[in-house]
């Protein structure tokens, strides 16, 4: 008996020790998880917070290096500078949440003619974004009690985020109403738009300090996470509500309730025109993004791919006298543009909408049509590993934002040499019998570059031309079906290559052909001419003394 009671209490004893310490495993286990989750967090965060102080800290160094500054210039530095007074300002705002520092300062005006004014002020925003941005309100004028600065810190982060994330053609509204409650009254102020939404697994989280909706480097919209956070909290601090409801791909729609305190009447004043400075939340630029107006021969072409308007308006300003220059907002419409129009060089940020840097990289730098065009990346992503990662997917050169803009119209150069040094080793590729590798060390990159694939497109265009050499129709036409792309996207990348137009690239290919049958045959001139694919024998000889310096006969010789 006592042996069976031993035996039973020992197993028991083991078994609370096994439990206990899977126990202790699972909650160590957990522990890790949280903590790698919040080196995650930290991780975006730094990464996010990085962006938005880099962005507009590279507008306004580039700006004040420039030796004369016009008003435009000032108004953007201004524009850039309240932006980070903004991002400042917010940080803060939740420090003194947390320290229970922050006061109430209500006083009593117009909410409707207030709430209309901040509204209006992001009319230019809205309309450089192709948006329409409604105000309905339920009375012409409501006076109460209001805390003005929190009231602009709630709309603007609302109203900001329902334009970033709506859609070209998309709507945005801004309603003011009031509703009985309790006894008493409560101004109901609407955000709503017609862009992205929320899907109901993100939905719950969206007020949880730094987490955002769309964490990915492609995020549509600028942001540390903290926006909303701090809405939800500066709502609590005045005693009211907010709700939120979202539909995915259809829109979203933030309500909030605040108790109406000192209400004196409802008037009717007609139309109300706002005659205060325009405050801080319009951060954005209304400069329309457009190419620089000349075009020019002359110059290259370069592509710059960036979603902020005032570095576009930047790097127009340090390119548009020596390249021809044309925009795209976003990495998909960047891609876009470079397959159409196959700049020379391409200029793109990395944090970007839809498509980010290193897709547009990866996607252009594997494209058989635009696989040869140089491309830059600038962005605030300035560690190693996000340096690494541009290189790896093809970029040619890593800017850091804040850049100088004599290191960048340096780097730009220096590719654009090194496509003519290219060109000039391409150009003589139809005389070599073998495509042989060609590697060309970039010094700033510490890596090489290596070019099959562009050996490889021209011995497609060779191979082509040799298929049917004595054919004196071979040209463009045939090219364009075989290879399966443009007349346009054919001549300019040939052109980039080799620095020849299509037509003289085949015609040197017939040069050289003939050079090789005038050297190892028997056939006259006239018959190396009709078997390279020329009609004319006196026409061939006088291309072969342009190209060679001699005559066929010569040659011959």
């Amino acid at each position: 008996y006592w042996l069976g009671a031993i035996a039973l209490l020992t197993a028991l004893i083991l078994s609370l020790m096994i439990y206990y310490r899977n126990q202790r495993i699972k909650t160590q286990r957990e522990a890790n998880e949280k903590l790698k989750e919040l080196d995650v967090v930290k991780s975006r965060l730094y990464t996010n917070i990085t962006h938005e102080f880099r962005t507009p800290l590279t507008v306004i160094s580039g700006i004040n290096e420039q030796s004369e500054t016009d008003q435009e210039s000032k108004s953007i530095i201004k524009r850039n500078t309240d932006q980070l007074l903004n991002l400042v300002n917010q940080m803060l705002d939740l420090r003194k949440l947390e320290s229970g520092e922050i006061k109430i300062n209500k006083k009593q005006d117009d909410i409707i003619k207030y709430v209309r004014y901040l509204t209006m002020s992001y009319m230019s925003y809205a309309e450089m974004r192709g948006l329409k941005l409604h105000f309905l309100a339920d009375a012409k004028s409501l006076m109460m009690d209001f805390d003005a600065e929190k009231i602009t810190r709630i709309h603007g982060n609302l109203i900001s985020n329902a334009i970033k994330f709506t859609k070209e053609g998309g709507d945005v509204y801004v309603q003011v109403s009031t509703e009985s409650k309790d006894g008493g009254k409560e101004l109901v102020l609407n955000v709503k738009d017609t862009g992205s939404g929320i899907s109901k697994e993100k939905l719950p989280h969206i007020f949880e300090r730094f987490y955002q909706v769309d964490d990915s480097s492609t995020r549509s919209g600028e942001g540390t996470g903290i926006g909303l956070t701090l809405v939800a909290e500066l709502i609590k601090v005045l005693k009211g509500d907010i709700n939120v409801q979202s539909t995915l791909g259809e829109g979203t729609n933030f309500s909030i309730n605040l108790p109406i305190t000192q209400i004196e009447e409802i008037v009717d004043h007609g139309e109300i025109v706002g005659d205060a400075t325009i405050p801080i939340a319009d951060e954005t630029t209304n400069i329309p993004i457009q190419e620089a107006a000349k075009h020019s021969a002359e110059k290259p072409n370069a592509l710059i791919v960036e979603d902020n308007a005032d570095v576009i308006h930047y790097l127009i300003k340090c390119l548009e006298s020596e390249y021809n220059i044309e925009i795209a907002m976003n990495g998909e419409e960047g891609i876009e543009k470079a397959i159409e129009n196959t700049p020379d060089i391409i200029i793109s940020d990395v944090m970007m909408p839809i498509k980010d840097g290193f897709e547009l990289c990866q996607t252009v730098k594997t494209d058989e049509r635009t696989s040869h065009i140089p491309i830059i990346l600038l962005t605030a992503k300035a560690d190693v590993q996000s340096r690494l990662e541009g290189l790896q997917k093809g970029a040619d050169a890593y800017l850091s934002k804040p850049f100088n803009k004599e290191e960048l119209l340096i780097r730009l150069k220096s590719q654009l040499t090194l496509r003519q040094k290219l060109q000039a080793r391409f150009s003589q590729f139809v005389g070599s019998e073998t495509g042989n590798e060609i590697t060309e060390t970039v010094e700033q990159n510490e890596i090489e570059i290596s070019l099959d694939f562009e050996d490889a497109f021209l011995q497609k265009v060779r191979a082509l031309v040799e298929e049917d050499l004595s054919d004196s129709e071979l040209g463009m036409p045939q090219l364009i079906r075989s290879l399966g792309m443009s007349r346009s996207q054919i001549f300019r990348k040939v052109k980039a290559l080799t620095g020849l137009s299509p037509s003289i690239f085949i015609r040197n290919i017939r040069l050289f052909h003939a050079q090789n049958l005038l050297q190892s045959s028997d056939l006259n001139v006239s018959e190396v001419a009709y078997e390279v694919g020329f009609n004319n024998p006196g026409y061939f000889s006088d291309v072969y003394f342009e190209k060679f310096g001699k005559r066929p006969n010569a040659t011959r010789k």
